[in-house]
């Protein structure tokens, strides 16, 4: 009888399977986006899949295109090329979605050494303001996907710089979900694993699956069995599983054992979703029976749970690692007793719910502070201000472990996300007007062990759990809330008021106290600063507006935001640099670069005139370097014409010169981590200014001979051994200066795709080899220089890049070296002199521009 009601089911089902097909061509609402792919190109058809994709040109308007190397390419025409961004911090593409939709996102990077350093870069992805991954971090398949819920028509996919790499992505899909499918009270889910029983090294995704998910093969942790068949399943739940995926299932060898389908070593606090797919597809005789319990982590298990037959039914485990032992989890499919079967499953699927309480935090309480953009932890080097973050091994994810709010005016209840910051150690809301109860929760958060609530308005009854709580450790504060009790019918009360009271007049006098000392303090710090530093003024915002003619002039952009053209007086001319308000390490490059330039005074170094810092206006006024950078001359942009041999010389020497001031003449010893064309500046003398010293970091001094740092960069000039090592030494300058001065005897880019060899150090390399030096000098200098000037010139510039800095020369070596080379050039002065090479007709180069999309 089981048996023919199975063919029965069967033969229904196959008619419904023939709707949903028909149904699964819609691809309504569907992004499909071949990032790099000309505009020309698009759009195309897949073969794999059907599914039609187009050029990203649309959706973002910075970036370039990148081609995977021919022994990288596959099938899959999407990841064949790639759009990758060498310039700002942070590149985002804006796609019109569907407000209040659940979206797939899918995200992949197939990186192909499309540029020769055989280096996958490592980068941020963000969903809007919220980190969604680390790319690049794990040596695994490189895609990201999330679930995620929009909240307005528009949505922002951002890939952000984490150091000095260069992100890239390859595709860019987004997908549309049923609206009752998916559903969590977080704001998005990152997929963990998707995992079923198709052959191994397939991949089940669109027609098969309406929602063009990945489904693959699994290895789960316990030995099992396939099982198959070939009868149609109904699988019209919302979820709906493709039936090359649910018509196949695993049951496990070892039947007296529980099933350890699912394995984990997270950190505490973060919760999962794991949507199991089941579905019985074998037809049971009248003595078997298939029923087992759902446990996660040993903890109490879900109600006795048997399959059904030939219909899916998708089982939802909200799990927190907030019940495992020592972080380490498992869901386990356990057999019952009375169970003739081992269990079975069909399929599942695991995400991470991403969730954002401090971005909660920051719109609950309106806060504005400038450092709080992109993520809190992330990189290190520029954290958020009043947040303190762990920093374990670079696999685990840091987490925030104190947040200090104290004094920033915060109004209203304490807030419930505060909750969701699973791995906070010590909270300070103190000296602000927040009102309301203490809430319980704060007596949930195990890891927290200090809460200064003083000098808020609290009232009611402290939660007893909180007390007793702070009988076992707890250092809790709650200090000036006159209002707040500590039992039920205030007993205490006179007590609290006596204390409060006792502490109030310890307070006023401290104040009175801490008042003269402050106030002698500043005295004392305006004595010396106007002794020390006369020249270095602070201005207001209203004076940076009159100067800038309210910001009328744009001249270009700096480390951290635009530069405008100013005047200080009617004869002095100025260049401000304003912080853009969506930098994300801006704060932190403005008070390095403040801090810096108040100690060093060098004729080659850009000097500082003042600064402005008031509220969230942030400014750096400098003397202004009225013919441009170097690179303006260097790629024809300046109207004033190519600059000559000897002046390109001297400017070199001259950056040279203030590097060396910066190694070992100033106070402490510095270096400056980003030196390149654009921050060499030419004033009316065409004399050399470095510039923008936001990344530099002091040296250390005594023997040591490095200072370990999170990598800072620009890509092309960026030390190659810094980068594997984290060690900054001074010679990382001289790779750098080296690299610069590369380019003012090519005249090309120090990375271009289109070359034989990408990175121009490896390309002038190569065509040295071929004994040709007159093929890399620039063709606009015409051939008027001294051989001997350009031999040594090339010779100083390849040991300069060499990979390790111990063969480097230091930057005294550097000056003395740029010194011959303008001694050679002096002597030959007047007439020319043809360089001695080896060159042959059809080796002649000129740099060609950089490949990018066509005008659109």
């Amino acid at each position: 009888m089981e048996s023919h009601q199975g063919y029965l089911w069967a033969l229904i089902f196959n008619i419904f399977a023939l709707l949903h097909l028909v149904r699964a061509q819609s691809t309504e609402g569907f992004i499909s986006l071949d990032c790099g792919l000309p505009a020309k190109e698009s759009p195309y058809t897949d073969q794999k899949t059907g599914l039609v994709f187009s050029s990203d040109a649309e959706f973002i308007s910075s970036g370039q295109s990148g081609k995977v190397r021919k022994n990288y390419t596959g099938d899959y025409k999407p990841h064949n090329v790639l759009r990758y961004f060498p310039d700002g911090v942070r590149n985002c593409y804006d796609i019109r979605v569907k407000q209040g939709t659940n979206y797939l996102i899918r995200a992949e990077f197939v990186y192909g050494n499309y540029d020769g350093l055989n280096v996958m870069p490592r980068f941020y992805l963000y969903i809007g303001p919220n980190i969604f991954a680390v790319v690049g971090e794990y040596d695994r398949y490189p895609g990201e996907e999330l679930i995620h819920m929009t909240k307005s028509n528009s949505l922002q996919i951002c890939l952000v710089k984490n150091g000095a790499t260069i992100p890239f992505i390859s595709s860019l899909e987004l997908r549309p979900l049923a609206s009752d499918s998916y559903s969590t009270q977080s704001d998005s889910l990152k997929l963990i694993s998707r995992g079923s029983m198709v052959d191994e090294g397939h991949t089940i995704r669109y027609p098969d699956d309406v929602y063009d998910r990945k489904w693959s093969y699994t290895d789960p942790d316990t030995r099992v069995q396939k099982l198959e068949t070939t009868l149609t399943v109904n699988s019209s739940n919302p979820y709906k599983i493709p039936q090359p995926v649910i018509k196949l299932g695993f049951t496990f060898i070892n039947e007296s054992e529980p099933v350890r389908l699912l394995h984990f070593n997270e950190d505490f606090g973060d919760n999962y979703y794991f949507y199991l797919h089941f579905a019985e597809i074998k037809t049971l005789e009248a003595s078997d029976t298939r029923e087992f319990t759902i446990i996660w982590n040993a903890n109490t298990p879900n109600p006795v749970y048997s399959p059904k037959m030939f219909h899916l039914e998708t089982i939802l485990i909200n799990a927190s690692t907030k019940q495992c032992y020592q972080g380490e989890c498992e869901l386990q499919l356990v057999r019952t007793p009375e169970s003739t079967l081992p269990p079975l499953i069909n399929a599942y699927e695991a995400f991470r719910a991403v969730v954002v309480a401090i971005k909660s935090i920051q719109t609950a309480y309106q806060l504005k502070v400038i450092s709080w953009q992109g993520d809190p932890c992330v990189p290190q080097e520029f954290k958020w201000d009043y947040v303190d973050c762990s920093y374990t091994d670079k696999s685990t994810p840091p987490r925030i472990i104190s947040l200090d709010l104290s004094k920033r005016g915060l109004k209203g209840s304490i807030a419930p996300a505060l909750q969701n910051l699973t791995q906070l150690q010590k909270l300070d809301l103190s000296s602000n007007s927040l009102s309301g109860e203490v809430p319980e929760f704060l007596a949930n958060m195990k890891s927290l062990s200090t809460i200064n609530l003083s000098g808020n308005n609290l009232k009611g009854l402290i939660p007893q759990a909180l007390l007793d709580k702070e009988k076992n450790g707890l250092t809790l504060n709650v200090q000036g809330n006159r209002k707040l009790c500590f039992t039920d019918k205030c007993k205490n009360k006179t007590t609290v008021i006596v204390i409060v009271s006792i502490a109030a007049g310890i307070l006023v006098v401290a104040m009175i106290l801490l008042y003269f000392a402050i106030k002698r303090k500043r005295m004392s710090k305006a004595i010396n600063k106007s002794a020390i530093l006369p020249k270095q003024r602070r201005f207001t915002h209203s004076e940076v507006e009159v100067m800038t003619y309210k910001f009328r002039k744009n001249i270009g952009e700096g480390g951290f935001g635009t530069v405008y053209h100013g005047f200080l007086t009617d004869m002095e001319q100025v260049a401000v640099k304003v912080l853009s308000q969506s930098s994300i390490q801006g704060y932190k490059q403005f008070k390095a670069e403040v801090e810096l330039l108040l100690r060093v005074h060098h004729t080659n170094l850009i000097s500082l005139v003042g600064y402005c810092d008031e509220d969230d206006h942030l400014a750096l006024i400098y003397e202004y370097a009225a013919n441009g950078d170097l690179k303006q001359y260097l790629s024809g942009e300046s109207t004033s014409g190519s600059l000559n041999w000897a002046s390109r010389l001297k400017i070199m020497t001259e950056t040279a010169q203030g590097l060396e001031y910066l190694h070992i003449g100033s106070e402490p010893r510095m270096i400056h981590r980003d030196v390149k064309t654009t921050n060499i500046l030419l004033d009316e003398n065409f004399q050399a200014k470095l510039a923008d010293f936001g990344l530099s970091r002091s040296f250390p001094n005594g023997v040591e001979t490095h200072v370990s740092t999170n990598v800072a960069g620009t890509p092309g000039y960026l030390d190659p051994e810094y980068y594997r090592t984290n060690w900054l030494t001074e010679k990382s300058d001289v790779y750098s200066l080296g690299i610069v001065l590369l380019e003012i005897i090519t005249n090309c880019p120090v990375i271009q795709q289109t070359r034989e060899k990408p990175h121009i150090a490896e390309w002038v390399g190569l065509m040295l080899t071929k004994g040709d030096i007159a093929s890399i000098m620039d063709p606009n200098l015409k051939g008027d220089y001294d051989s001997r000037s350009v031999w040594r010139a090339v010779e100083l510039a390849m040991s300069c890049v060499n990979p390790s800095s111990a063969a480097r020369p230091n930057m005294s070596q550097v000056i003395s070296a740029l010194k011959e080379c303008i001694m050679y050039e002096n002597s030959n002065k007047g007439g020319r002199s043809d360089l001695d090479s080896n060159s042959s007709p059809e080796l002649s180069f000129t740099c060609a521009p950089e490949v990018t999309p066509d005008a659109r």
